[in-house]
């Protein structure tokens, strides 16, 4: 017999969603490192009780982004992220006013913030990273520990290693395509819906193939972000819907066509942030200051899916219908020649016009 894992023991593909559904559900995970370790709590989702039991184990720290300590005026020593001490009369109503930006207006002084310097942040850095995966606010609350291990055992916590979470969190997922299925469309009766699941547990993706396209020819393909506000309400705040339904329209009066789905919603932050940015923009900040204060990028979505969900279709060229340059410049990069950019300009209303204009301005769409 050799040794290793018991055949019924997660992966690490597995360990690691694991632990995301228990950031969501305001589980601590445990972080493990060369020395020692971290006990790792979601901001979003954490609860008091929880809390004092941080507080025991050591040293609390509150970890924002870059992005979301400059908007607090918090001096992020750390470059992308900041170490925010936890003051010791500060309860979880407080961390979260820190992660949530919607009472900023009403409330803006929280602190004063005394953020740490010195010392290795990289398990503070892997912990924003691994919340912020599971489409939580970025924020999270970090105590060093000693023996991961044990507080893993002792507690019934999820185990992670940094030094295999911290690449795995880089790489792209691998894609299985699951099934393909007749769907008469609309716009093209002669319609194809592909299933791509993730091997990572997120979410699915979708390629909706329009005819019989030639391999050996540049398709005709979109990569299209999941908008469920545009999509499938009607939203007039963005142009997705129309955007969407042009091109599928495109493709079904050219005969051949494909059109990706991805399921990266409010430019990859999650639905639930979404939300939270259109509050903000009510507020009268632009969709990437919002995007910023909420501790994000401008966008953090993953277009290297797209690209290969078209290489597994066996597709190496594509006419790419896109206003946005970045996905060209992605596509690219990932070996998907694109000898043709094909302008999307549809949808344009006085509700969504300064969201276009920011779009342009600042995300360098050809508007």
């Amino acid at each position: 017999m050799t040794d290793g894992p018991a055949p019924l023991s997660p992966d690490l593909t597995e360990t690691l969603a694991r632990g995301r559904a228990d950031l969501r559900m305001g589980v601590p995970v445990v972080l493990a490192a060369h020395g020692g370790g971290a006990l790792i709590m979601a901001a979003e989702t954490g609860v008091a009780g929880r809390l004092d039991a941080l507080r025991a184990a050591g040293p609390v720290d509150v970890v924002l982004t870059g992005r979301r300590a400059a908007t607090l005026k918090a001096r992020p020593y750390d470059g992308d992220v900041a170490r925010v001490a936890l003051p010791e009369d500060a309860d979880m109503a407080w961390v979260q006013a820190l992660a949530d930006p919607s009472g900023d207006l009403a409330n803006p002084m929280k602190g004063p913030l005394s953020t740490r310097r010195g010392g290795d942040a990289s398990l503070h850095r892997l912990a924003s990273e691994l919340v912020k995966s599971a489409r939580l606010l970025p924020a999270a609350l970090v105590v060093p520990v000693e023996d991961a291990a044990h507080w893993a055992a002792t507690h019934g916590l999820t185990l992670l290693h940094a030094g295999e979470v911290a690449p795995y969190l880089e790489a792209l997922p691998t894609l299985a395509h699951v099934v393909s299925a007749r769907v008469p469309l609309r716009a093209a009766e002669n319609a194809r819906l592909h299933i791509f699941r993730p091997g990572d547990g997120s979410e699915e993706h979708y390629a909706i193939e329009i005819g019989r396209p030639d391999r050996d020819q540049p398709v005709l393909s979109r990569l299209h972000s999941a908008c469920f506000t545009g999509d499938l309400l009607g939203s007039l705040k963005c142009d997705c819907g129309p955007q969407l339904n042009a091109a599928l329209n495109q493709m079904g009066q050219e005969g051949a066509g494909v059109l990706l789905y991805l399921n990266q919603e409010g430019r990859g932050i999650g639905l639930a942030n979404k939300m939270r940015a259109y509050a903000l923009q009510d507020q009268g900040f632009d969709t990437v200051e919002a995007n910023h204060r909420l501790g994000f990028e401008d966008d953090e979505r993953d277009f290297r899916l797209g690209a290969e969900i078209l290489t597994r279709m066996g597709f190496s060229a594509v006419r790419l219908l896109t206003n946005n340059p970045a996905k060209i410049e992605m596509m690219e990069r990932c070996g998907i020649r694109v000898p043709e950019r094909v302008p999307l300009k549809v949808g344009h209303t006085h509700h969504n016009a300064r969201y276009l204009a920011v779009k342009a301005a600042k995300s360098g769409h050809l508007l």
